[in-house]
């Protein structure tokens, strides 16, 4: 590729709008000059006005001449290479805020001289017209001879306080005839040009609509008659005049409006179909004059697709993730980087696309300071744009710009391509036919699907139901192409099939009404693919996917699904958003709620393929909840106001199977708490912060519940106080704890809070869990503990209960803790939190039961444990299952149980 030679002054004579104005007047020439000399930015524009209105004249034309100027300045300095993309971009925004706010300024006062001031007949306070800058203006992206898109606006209705001869006026009418001068002062054309044209198309219901509304015009047209497209629109709104407050509380009416508090990807659709109708209208173009060149805007691959592509997400997510809310595409699509909604790599080439893009539209547009995105049919005019972007001609040109654009097409294809399948389907109406049983039956057998004929009858059900046949059709059309695709992926698995149709289609009905949720399994057909999946593996994870919806969004990245989590990374992120929160605590509880969700929605998803073992997702799973409790703590501390230190000296300690780090998905919380301050309000103070965490931990929002708390655990039991003090937990547990209380604090550890606090209880548990204790007594106590749990959990069926029969998990957690208690006097290294597994190894390396029995039990252990949680994701509440399964894993177990025991038993 040969490119063009940097270009010197006389180049950018390539612009003919330059080279006419240049030509007009003489010392033209050398204004350019020194206004090329550095970057041009906002604080330079009252120099730049002064300098065109020295001669008397007036704000207008001296606000056209400085157009002009600045127009040839950015044109100079970008074709010489002096200025980037985001100089000119910026420069020519600054410059319309500029106009807009210096004219109405002028107009304004003319307004109130005549007039008086519009006043607020709530407020009484004086109302100014707010200018909301659209589409590129609103995102300091503006073209160099763009159109601005502004709409007009106003807080309150009321009148003019107008006195003596003034004409009092509604302030409807005073602000729309200040819009009407405001709109001639900027764009009618005089013999200086104009500022800029204006456009106000985008106000409410459009051309027909009053040039200017109230906040209540606003929020009424949001509510009743806002359309989607608006919604992407007023994405970029942004207020170039008006005051703070006014601003924030438009803000607040926009909000809603445009964002969503859940993921919402059904815009995904009408996006698509907005971009259908402009690319037929190009099109329509393209047919009448075939003699156009390429749209570097609404052509296939220009920047209306990469602009798509950033506010798709934007639309997406925004409503949930506040830094998605910008209103520049670049920065927009750096974010989408940054938060790994999009590669990396891709996001650069977009934005070196975009770039490039940008580029060519301003040189169609220095031609002549034309609106225009399409290449001039002559030749002559299409190879001067090539030397302007550095190019010898359109064919060199051409070897850059179609690569970029084809790059753009495809991704954008990714995401907004119909991913219908075209496959044969069960369509809607032969599901509403009279023959429909027979024709889902015929279906289903040409899948191969096992026992169609009460699969026939799950679906007839599913769509005959009231929910569903009170939707739309459009919204019908889309239940039934899931179901199709649902089949299809069902077809592939060879068990289970009705199973997992029942899951999936109760999973339907839950979310009918929620079209976003419809619309992000039909746009991402691998997202479908793995809801049935984890469907077939588990009805635990179905019924778990029903109650939280909004985890559908998880699926969408499979990098990010099987990422090892950053717990450092994810204790830091929901420090930071809670934080954002503080104040809102039913936004916090959300918060905790979602952000616990969606990470043990990523462990089960990684546990169901396979990818953890038992044991380690329970360590993920405890460390998950060990983050979720000191943040519960931390954020519950800033809630209470006569706190008296920053962070309490207050702890956390688990047991039970956080404790002993063998969390599993619905585990309740076993907890007590503890704390050591001597301020005389601290016993109550800590009272409210457990009580007040309890109740964070376990209400019930729309996001659903953290975790049950049992604090059963605590000194004395239901009887005894929420909290502790250090030296009372001592004592409770040296002088009056029964040995039951002492088996459970083998499992005990220091979870969240005061870390001092943490390593003082970890003294006095190592403590008690050393003292010397007679054998045969510590058995009986142990057996007759062992007894009581036998008569309170009797199992009257011929299956083997995992957890309490002979031989079972809680029989090998006595085990263990006996031989803690026995011999941890002799052998600290007992007291260590190492899990019931690597504790049994220990003792039969230490030579306190046969080492061959101890790995022997340990592996029963591991066993049982998994047949446990495979049943537990099935639903099953009762972990039993065939006694011959288990008969030769519990041999060891039972022969450990009696090798022990059998003195007393």
């Amino acid at each position: 590729m040969n490119v063009h030679p940097i270009l010197s002054l006389n180049g950018t004579l390539d612009s003919r709008f330059v080279h006419r104005w240049l030509a007009a007047k003489e010392d033209r020439a050398d204004k350019l000059k020194e206004w090329t000399k550095s970057p041009l930015d906002s604080k330079k524009f009252p120099e730049l006005l002064k300098s065109e209105s020295d001669d008397g004249l007036a704000l207008g034309a001296a606000m056209r001449r400085s157009r002009n100027l600045l127009m040839a300045s950015l044109i100079s300095r970008d074709l010489e290479a002096k200025a980037e993309l985001h100089e000119v971009i910026t420069a020519i925004s600054h410059f319309a805020d500029f106009v807009i706010q210096t004219h109405l300024a002028e107009l304004n006062a003319e307004m109130t001289a005549q007039h008086g001031q519009p006043i607020g007949e709530e407020s009484h306070s004086v109302q100014e017209l707010i200018v909301l800058g659209m589409g590129k203006l609103g995102g300091y992206e503006l073209n160099v001879s763009s159109d601005i898109d502004l709409i007009f606006c106003y807080n309150e209705d009321g009148e003019t306080n107008a006195t003596g001869d003034q004409r009092q006026l509604s302030n409807h009418e005073y602000f729309s005839r200040l819009g009407k001068k405001l709109i001639a002062a900027i764009s009618e054309i005089t013999e200086d040009g104009f500022s800029f044209r204006v456009d106000m198309a985008l106000r409410p219901n459009g051309a027909s609509g009053p040039l200017v509304a109230s906040f209540g015009m606003i929020e009424d047209y949001f509510l009743v008659q806002g359309r989607e497209w608006e919604r992407y629109a007023w994405v970029k709104a942004r207020a170039i005049t008006g005051r703070s407050d006014d601003i924030a509380a438009l803000q607040k009416l926009i909000f809603p409006f445009v964002y969503r508090r859940y993921l919402d990807y059904g815009v995904i659709d009408s996006l698509r179909n907005m971009h259908h109708q402009i690319r037929a209208e190009v099109v329509r173009q393209e047919t009448r004059h075939p003699e156009r060149g390429i749209n570097v805007k609404l052509g296939r691959g220009g920047i209306r697709e990469v602009e798509f592509l950033a506010q798709v997400f934007q639309l997406i997510r925004g409503g949930r993730e506040a830094h998605l809310r910008d209103r520049s595409t670049r920065q927009t699509l750096l974010t989408l980087a940054e938060s790994c909604i999009l590669d990396s790599l891709v996001i650069d080439k977009l934005l070196d696309a975009y770039t490039f893009l940008r580029n060519v539209e301003h040189r169609l547009q220095y031609l002549d300071d034309a609106q225009t995105h399409i290449f001039p049919s002559n030749r002559e005019d299409q190879n001067r744009i090539a030397n302007m972007m550095g190019f010898d001609d359109v064919d060199a040109l051409n070897q850059v710009l179609l690569p970029h654009m084809r790059f753009v097409a495809e991704q954008f294809d990714a995401i907004f391509k119909d991913k219908t399948d075209q496959e044969q389907q069960i369509d809607a109406s032969a599901l509403s036919g009279e023959d429909a049983n027979e024709t889902i039956v015929q279906h289903l057998e040409s899948l191969n699907i096992a026992d169609p004929s009460s699969i026939a009858q799950r679906i007839a059900a599913t769509w005959q139901s009231p929910k569903v046949q009170a939707l739309s059709e459009g919204t019908q059309e889309k239940i039934t192409r899931l179901i199709n695709a649902a089949l299809n992926a069902i077809a592939t698995q060879t068990e289970k099939q009705a199973e997992t149709l029942g899951r999936f289609l109760d999973f339907l009905e839950h979310i009918v009404r929620r079209t976003a949720y419809l619309s992000l399994l039909l746009e991402f057909p691998h997202a479908l693919e793995r809801v049935v999946r984890m469907m077939a593996a588990s009805d635990w994870a179905a019924k778990f996917l029903n109650r939280h919806p909004i985890l559908l969004d998880e699926l969408l990245d499979e990098t990010v699904l099987h990422q090892v989590p950053d717990w450092e990374m994810y204790a830091d992120e929901l420090r930071e958003t809670m934080q954002a929160h503080n104040g809102d605590i039913e936004s916090q509880l959300d918060c905790l709620r979602e952000s616990h969700h969606a990470l043990l929605f990523r462990l089960l998803a990684q546990d169901l393929e396979g990818r953890v073992s038992v044991e380690h997702l329970a360590d993920l799973l405890s460390k998950l909840a060990d983050i979720i409790v000191e943040q519960v703590v931390n954020s519950v501390w800033q809630s209470i106001p006569n706190r008296h230190l920053d962070k309490p000296q207050f702890a956390v300690i688990a047991y039970g199977k956080l404790g002993g780090k063998e969390l599993s998905y619905a585990s309740d919380l076993d907890l007590i708490f503890l704390y050591e301050d001597d301020d005389q309000e601290a016993p109550a103070l800590y009272a409210k912060l457990a009580q007040r965490f309890i109740t964070w931990m376990t209400t019930h929002t729309a996001a659903g519940i953290l975790f049950d708390i049992d604090i059963a655990l605590r000194p004395d039991g239901a009887s005894g106080l929420m909290v502790s003090s250090l030296n009372s937990f001592a004592r409770y547990q040296e002088k009056s704890a029964w040995l039951w209380e002492h088996q459970a604090l083998t499992r005990a550890r220091f979870c969240a809070g005061d870390k001092q606090i943490g390593a003082k209880f970890e003294t006095i548990r190592s403590t008690v869990l050393r003292q010397t204790r007679d054998e045969a007594k510590l058995k009986e106590e142990v057996i007759h503990m062992r007894k009581r749990m036998r008569e309170a959990n009797v199992n009257r069926t011929e299956l083997f209960d995992l957890k309490h029969d002979f031989g079972g998990m809680i029989d090998i957690e006595f085990i263990v803790q006996f031989l803690i208690l026995q011999y941890a006097q002799v052998h600290p290294e007992l007291t260590g939190n190492l899990g019931n597994i690597a504790l049994l190894k220990r003792c039969g390396e230490l030579g306190l039961i046969p080492a061959d029995l101890a790995s022997a039990t340990a592996n029963t252990y591991r066993q049982l444990r998994k047949y446990q949680h495979n049943i537990r994701l099935q639903g099953e509440e009762k972990a039993r299952v065939k006694r011959e399964k288990v008969q030769e894993s519990i041999v060891a177990s039972t022969n450990l149980w009696e090798l022990l025991f059998e003195d007393v038993q």
